[in-house]
């Protein structure tokens, strides 16, 4: 295909209003691990509520988004009401699912996983919040500037942690994967969102200044991470990227192979270090120390999670329709009758490798989890959720006029990068990986009215 001319278009120079710099401001407290956070815990009567600084952060974003809507209107959210209808009914459906083995399953802990819940559903109104904050293209600028400067400064201190000048959650431990100030499946989300940014910006030909930033950021911090599903969701995105500006006719051989070129490195320095290449070859001439021991198992390992993931799927196929409930799969009373089958079939592995009451590792693969918490019911609300989603945030990027194509594809290129994340982690709330699932989801609703009449 022959790339058409470079153009020149500028965004309309709308006022960016305070509405813009809410989320803005939130991703700093909003990524950031909650060992690192003001925290308050609430006794519940068997359990425990942990209130973190994120929580008000969320709150506040979905406050602003409430108080924009009832002084401007709900508009923007009827473009893309089939996105908020399929949001809601996944939302709805883990709300439902921490009910019903109350009627089945003498031991689920409710109130425990009642709180996950809600953490989860809060995360979960950013979405319709960004999209009605965010009513102009120029208005997600800030948000998009937010997250690169975070991933700057995450990656930074990741390679602060790599050499061994600073600690990371478990202290000093050099030349290993690291989790910067955000948790390893974290960071390398973040540091994927940066970097489907610079792709996007690289291969459309625009807002070249975030590439140059968010690039090289995105691209170690995603090494350093050395999370195998981050690398996946970067691929997913690069390939979009790719695909958008062939539609758009925008694809320039030059920057296709940028592209490439950017993403495989990214990719090629996960490989290495989760394999221990460079951190041997830093030895080998005399830098860094000896890592610490293992103990134990590592639990994220290949091999940990393949056996997590037979487990699942023995409880997907006891409970096929409507699974075992929110979080389930980390009940004794729904694993504790495979266990013996899996000691059978891995029996070189571990005590530690085995779910347990003192370990309920869950099956740590967000769409396994969803067919055994939630049966095939709900993986066909999330495959709805995921498609809807798709079409939406593919439309909105093709019809984004010349100059905006970036603004326009951030939101489907967060989501791919989240799915691919989605892949190292069963469903966690209240994780900086949930808020760039939903971000991405808020992101696609803002484009899908930004291009309504297009």
């Amino acid at each position: 295909m022959v790339a058409s001319p470079a153009r020149a278009v500028s965004i309309p120079r709308e006022t960016i209003t305070w509405r813009a710099l809410v989320p803005a401001l939130a991703v700093p407290v909003i990524f950031l691990h909650v060992k690192f956070q003001p925290k308050v815990t609430v006794g519940l009567r068997s359990t425990t509520v942990g209130i973190e600084l994120s929580d008000f952060a969320v709150l506040a974003v979905v406050l602003a988004g409430v108080i924009v809507a009832v002084r401007d209107g709900w508009g923007p959210l009827r473009p893309a009401r089939w996105l908020w209808i399929a949001v809601g009914a996944f939302l709805a459906l883990v709300v439902v699912a921490t009910f019903h083995p109350l009627l089945w399953q003498q031991h689920y802990r409710f109130l425990k996983h009642l709180v996950t819940a809600a953490k989860f559903c809060e995360y979960g109104l950013l979405a319709p919040a960004i999209a009605l904050l965010l009513r102009s293209r120029r208005e997600a600028l800030p948000l998009l500037w937010a997250i690169v400067a975070w991933s700057v400064a995450a990656t930074g201190w990741g390679l602060l942690q790599f050499a061994g000048v600073v600690n990371e959650l478990e202290g000093k431990r050099p030349l290993q994967r690291e989790p910067s100030f955000v948790g390893i499946h974290d960071f390398a989300a973040l540091s994927g969102a940066a970097l489907a940014l610079a792709l996007a910006a690289l291969v459309l030909r625009e807002r070249r200044s975030l590439a140059w930033v968010a690039g090289p950021a995105g691209a170690i911090g995603l090494a350093l991470s050395a999370a195998a599903a981050g690398a996946i969701g970067v691929a997913l995105a690069a390939a979009a990227v790719l695909v958008l500006a062939a539609a758009r006719r925008e694809l320039a051989p030059a920057w296709t192979a940028a592209v490439v070129a950017l993403a495989g490195v990214a990719a090629v320095g996960v490989l290495l270090l989760r394999n221990g290449d460079i951190p041997r070859a830093i030895r080998a001439v005399g830098i860094g120390s000896q890592p610490k021991p293992q103990t134990g198992m590592d639990i994220e390992s290949y091999a940990h999670r393949s056996l997590l993931a037979y487990i699942g799927v023995r409880i997907f196929a006891d409970h096929p329709i409507v699974g075992v409930g929110w979080q389930g799969s980390e009940e004794q009373e729904n694993y504790g009758p495979y266990l013996a089958a899996a000691h059978r079939r891995y029996p070189h592995d571990p005590p530690l490798a085995f779910p347990s009451p003192q370990h309920a590792w869950g099956v740590q693969n967000a769409y396994l989890q969803t067919l055994t918490d939630f049966g095939v019911l709900g993986f066909l609300v999330l495959a709805v959720l995921a498609v809807v989603a798709g079409i939406l945030g593919v439309r909105a990027a093709l019809r984004a006029p010349p100059g905006t194509g970036v603004l326009a594809a951030a939101g489907l290129l967060w989501l791919l990068v989240a799915a691919g994340v989605w892949n190292g982690l069963g469903l966690v709330a209240g994780i900086p990986l949930d808020a760039l699932t939903w971000l991405g989801v808020g992101l696609i609703g803002a484009a899908t009215a930004w291009t309504a009449d297009a």
